[in-house]
């Protein structure tokens, strides 16, 4: 029998012990090149585009010779105003990647020894960066849909005469919503919020390249893609796949959002649900790269993206 990708030596790349050994210096480094690929880690104003610049080796910043700005390799990104070392963010990532199903802000705060309002707000400028790869994308070719309702949920009495019909509307909370998701197969996974799984139709129009083939559930609201699709529809009360006809890679993505959100956050508000359904997404397309590149690729995107719209200053608002 072959040995699983997850349990073979290809996917551990990157340790903490490693990330420590290296030192704030060769981390830094892996800052740069990763911040200013296209220069191989030769710093780029990001205030006019200008290569020439002095450098404050003192603390670790560079002065622009033509605007004289200064700025750093941080300075613009997710992770500007950063309190933490190059080493410790670079493990940070690393913890991220590591976790295939998520992990909880107090987990994440005891790992790196911050408080956990900061882990709060650092994993979710991270689900904020990787998010940002499929922005505007657009999936083609042979797509599954579905939806996944989360949250909402209200705990029943104690006594049996107390308990009400927690089905019917006026007894909900208003707080349940559905993660519509489109999934190519072989190629990305989009997660949407909605209210009602009847959005996705909106969605598909929307996500979905001209001529691409959808398969659905059997539920009414996906008849409506028949005018505009090739659309191929499963009964899940007769068979969960019948040649071909499935939505098992879209399942298998729900499977990973359910365990992240019933295993490591027990609890998710409406208001960060799309955060959590992204990071899900990102983690099962890439469900096959080693931990390195994960790490890697996470921090490229955090590098790479302007500053939090979100999650900058999170902690100080309404204060």
């Amino acid at each position: 029998m072959s040995q699983h990708f997850l349990v073979s030596a290809k996917s551990r790349t990157l340790s903490l012990r490693a990330i420590y050994a290296a030192g704030e210096e060769a981390n830094y480094t892996a800052f740069c090149k990763l911040r200013w690929e296209d220069t191989a880690g030769e710093p780029v104003c990001p205030e006019c585009g200008s290569l020439s610049h002095y450098k404050i080796s003192t603390r670790r910043r560079f002065k622009c010779a033509d605007c004289y700005r200064q700025y750093s390799v941080t300075s613009g990104t997710i992770f500007a105003n950063r309190k933490l070392s190059f080493t410790d963010l670079l493990a940070g990532m690393c913890l991220f990647a590591n976790a295939v199903k998520g992990v909880s802000a107090l987990q994440f705060a005891r790992d790196m020894g911050i408080n956990a309002k900061s882990a709060f707000v650092m994993l979710h400028k991270i689900r904020e960066a990787v998010a940002s790869e499929t922005k505007n994308a657009k999936l083609f070719g042979e797509i599954e849909i579905d939806g996944a309702y989360v949250g909402g949920s209200i705990r029943p009495a104690n006594l049996a005469e107390n308990r009400i019909d927690r089905r019917r509307a006026e007894h909900q909370t208003g707080k349940r919503r559905v993660v519509v998701t489109m999934r190519q197969r072989g190629g990305r996974t989009l997660p949407f919020v909605a209210t009602s799984e009847a959005h996705g139709v909106q969605i598909a129009t929307a996500v979905a390249a001209k001529g691409s083939k959808l398969f659905a559930d059997e539920a009414s609201h996906w008849d409506a893609l028949h005018g505009t699709f090739d659309t191929k529809r499963i009964n899940h009360s007769v068979a969960y796949s019948l040649d071909g006809i499935h939505t098992n890679f879209v399942e298998s993505y729900f499977s990973r959002l359910r365990r992240m959100i019933e295993g490591q956050h027990h609890h998710v508000s409406v208001q960060h649900l799309h955060q959590y359904a992204n990071e899900a997404a990102w983690k099962e397309d890439h469900r096959e790269l080693a931990n390195g590149a994960l790490a890697y690729r996470a921090l490229g995107r955090a590098l790479n993206h302007d500053r939090s719209k979100y999650f900058a200053g999170y902690w100080h608002r309404n204060g």
